[in-house]
């Protein structure tokens, strides 16, 4: 029986394989108090995952963006209006209908980003924006694109802006954009 289980681990080519790292062919007091010395060891190596995720509920959110149509949230007894997807209310617990939002809407509030994520570090400084909708009762963040970042004005509190969509959907928040109106 022994025969057929391995007693040695098959090495293969794949991965990263480091040649003639130092260490100390000795082991004593010595050369074990140099180690904390060392210098780390850094391997560099491309990491890929596919990653399937579902928008669930929310789907019918981004198939609107998809064909340039905002869509928001309302709890039917109460009528509070969510303008991001949100399947049940947050006071009530009902269960919320789908809404069209107005594709205009006003800005709240707003930052510039002067860094983002690997996605959108290319286009910094970039402006976000929280939108309010007439009838929603909740804010959208979302960029804010035709004005300019290097400078940011409080006259922009109170702009009326319109939604713009990506001709080519990501089904992504990001598919839709607002821009003065």
């Amino acid at each position: 029986m022994s025969d057929q289980i391995p007693n040695k681990r098959e090495e293969t080519l794949g991965g990263y394989i480091l040649h003639n790292v130092p260490f100390p062919r000795e082991l004593n007091a010595e050369t074990l108090a140099l180690l904390k010395e060392m210098t780390p060891i850094q391997i560099e190596q491309p990491y890929s995952i596919t990653y399937l995720h579902s928008y669930a509920q929310d789907s019918p959110f981004f198939a609107g963006l998809a064909n340039k149509v905002f869509l928001g949230n309302r709890d039917p007894e109460t009528g509070y209006t969510y303008a991001t997807p949100r399947g049940h209310d947050m006071h009530t617990g009902n269960e919320t209908g789908w809404v069209r939002l107005p594709d205009e809407g006003t800005v709240h509030a707003f930052t510039v980003c002067y860094f983002g994520s690997e996605e959108f570090l290319p286009e910094t400084p970039f402006v976000l924006a929280l939108i309010g909708f007439e009838g929603a009762d909740t804010l959208f963040l979302a960029r804010l694109v035709g004005v300019d970042p290097n400078q940011p004005s409080l006259d922009w509190i109170g702009m009326k802006v319109k939604a713009r969509y990506l001709r080519n959907s990501k089904f992504k928040p990001t598919d839709v954009y607002f821009v003065p109106a």
